[in-house]
């Protein structure tokens, strides 16, 4: 024990500087002058205060918004097959036909099926059918739509350059939002709240809104309306959809704020057919059932790119190209609840924990300098560097940090002794039998390591469990005593092997002084 090599003591030395020198921002006050590999723990909204969001996925609507693409479908087949009907009707539970002959409605009933996976055709005694998902299939379109919205949401607050922020869902339709350092959620909720799905439709202007209103107006069309009240008689069906799009960014057209954008090579050679068969006809650009644009196609766009042009000022043409990039929502989102942590609260958490820190490292010094004397500097020099290590640790990872993650660091000061009791406890039984200086302090070290292993092995187990099983604040928790645990072993052992090591071989005691 008391020869290590020096390749071994490089090692140590070289791991606890690395772990110092990444530890060393959390104490620099200009931490924005830094480079971004080079940066101090980031704070969770609990420390630093800022906003937290509660949202509902509006399933009545997107669910509304299937059926109705799914009775478009039944519609198209029972044309296309020359079926006669009475009645067909949608809503958010299903779509509803009467279909009177027998022989019909069973044809009809076998080509319904094939129209998405998942579906159920049930027929009722009055000669109708009822298309639904099934349970299974209507349970995985539900969660489908809320990773989707999580995805959407992640993108978009991304690109507002929020640090770290949380993101995760609650419940079967619910998302948790946590943005930290951000006191005014009111321009995120604005951004969250538009669902952002852009399609692009030919404006038929033959026809007349009036008809429309009166009911006269043909299935393939439909009514929209655009920012200051106008009409417009559109198709139904879009030409091309905002599915296609790959980009878009604001950008200046004759001193005009528009937006340009373009599509990927499905979309563009669709763009490209629809101007270049209807020049001269108007195509409407609609943003959630709203027309912002509506321009004459005056020649045929091959490129797979455009402008959208419009009352667009700097900022409102820069938020719709972000909600643009980042992607439509798959359904409409609610704020159920918002509420804010004011960053003097969590200046008054971060002292608290710092208190609790400093209180508990008192004490366990305290405690070892009493029990064991020398030893127990030894000792306070392997914890105190075992605090650098951690917090060196979550500044390279980029780790967030958590009131339960200060929790975390609080048990871990009182464990990191615990391997430095098992190893000094030994050197005593083994002083009591009459061993030497040199090998009852080798055998403490030997013979405890199998006890240190087990006691921390279970602690991590514990960890593990409440990473895997927990969220938010309690992987945080998790974190930091994985974190800790790991540290601490290191510390305990070896740090304290090697200044033991050093000071046996310099001073070459006659009796250990604990």
């Amino acid at each position: 024990m008391y020869k290590l090599s020096k390749s071994r003591i490089i090692t140590i030395i070289a791991i606890c500087l690395v772990g110092i020198f990444f530890a060393i921002p959390n104490i620099i006050d200009n931490k924005n002058a830094l480079p971004k590999w080079w940066q101090p723990v980031n704070l969770g909204l609990d420390l630093q205060g800022g906003s937290n969001l509660l949202l509902e996925v509006k399933m009545d609507e997107v669910l509304k918004e299937r059926m109705s693409s799914i009775e478009d479908s039944v519609r198209q087949v029972l044309r296309e097959n020359k079926i006669r009907y009475k009645t067909l009707t949608s809503n958010e539970e299903g779509v509803s036909v009467v279909i009177e002959n027998t022989g019909s409605r069973a044809k009809a009933a076998n080509l319904f099926r094939k129209i998405d996976n998942g579906i159920e055709i049930v027929e009722n005694d009055d000669g109708s059918l009822n298309i639904a998902y099934s349970d299974i299939a209507l349970g995985q379109l539900k969660t489908k739509i809320v990773d989707q919205s999580i995805e959407i949401v992640r993108r978009r607050i991304d690109e507002l350059g929020t640090k770290e922020p949380v993101i995760q869902s609650q419940g079967a339709n619910r998302i948790v939002v946590q943005l930290p350092g951000l006191q005014n959620p009111e321009y995120v909720k604005t951004l969250l709240g538009k669902t952002a799905k852009m399609s692009f439709h030919l404006v038929d202007s033959t026809a007349r809104a009036s008809d429309a209103k009166r009911g006269k107006l043909a299935a393939k069309y439909k009514l929209a309306y655009g920012e200051m009240g106008e009409t417009y008689v559109i198709t139904r069906k879009p030409v091309v959809g905002g599915e296609n799009l790959t980009d878009a960014q604001p950008a200046f057209q004759e001193g005009q704020a528009v937006v340009s954008f373009k599509f990927n090579t499905l979309g563009g050679k669709k763009f490209g057919e629809v101007t270049r068969d209807n020049i001269g006809e108007r195509l409407a650009i609609v943003l959630d059932n709203e027309v912002i644009s509506a321009p004459v196609i005056q020649s045929a766009i091959m490129g797979g790119s455009g402008v959208i042009t419009g009352n667009f000022t700097v900022k409102s043409a820069n938020d719709l190209a972000l909600l643009l990039r980042s992607g439509a929502l798959p359904a409409p989102l609610e704020v159920l609840e918002e509420r804010t942590v004011g960053a003097g609260l969590g200046a008054d958490s971060i002292r608290a924990g710092v208190i609790a820190s400093v209180i508990g490292l008192a004490f366990v010094v305290m405690f070892m300098l009493a029990a064991y004397g020398l030893f127990g500097i030894f000792t306070t020099v392997a914890v105190f560097t075992n605090l650098l290590l951690m917090l060196g640790i979550l500044s390279a990872m980029g780790a967030t940090l958590t009131l339960p993650g200060i929790a975390g660091i609080i048990l871990t000061i009182g464990m990191a002794v615990d391997a430095n009791v098992l190893i000094f406890e030994r050197m005593r039984e083994e002083v009591k039998h009459g061993r030497s200086t040199r090998d009852a302090a080798e055998a403490g070290f030997t013979e405890a390591w199998t006890t240190i292993v087990d006691s921390n092995l279970t602690t991590l187990v514990a960890a593990i469990v409440l990473f895997y099983f927990g969220t938010g604040p309690v992987r945080g928790f998790a974190v930091t005593l994985a974190i800790g645990i790991a540290t601490s072993m290191f510390t305990s052992v070896t740090i304290t092997r090697l200044i033991i090591t050093a000071w046996l071989n310099k001073y070459k005691p006659t009796k250990l002084p604990i």
